[in-house]
């Protein structure tokens, strides 16, 4: 089970890589160069607000997934 967890653990980092390209290059710059203002203001949510939240969430559990801090003890 502790072996499952570590391979979560790279899982939730690879998605945290994945959800920063996403956030940053697909859903946030085209929006915050966009004509329209209320494009402007939801890049402007999505890459100062949402970004790091995600990307921070998903990479702090990944590492201590990976780094065993959820691991039983016995």
């Amino acid at each position: 089970m502790n072996l499952l967890k570590r391979i979560l653990g790279m899982l939730w980092i690879m998605l945290s890589i994945a959800a920063a390209y996403f956030c940053v290059f697909e859903f946030g710059l085209p929006k915050l160069f966009s004509e329209k203002q209320d494009d402007l203001v939801f890049g402007i949510i999505i890459l100062f607000i949402l970004t790091p939240l995600i990307v921070l969430g998903l990479g702090t559990f990944g590492y201590f997934s990976l780094i065993g801090e959820y691991d039983k003890k016995e």
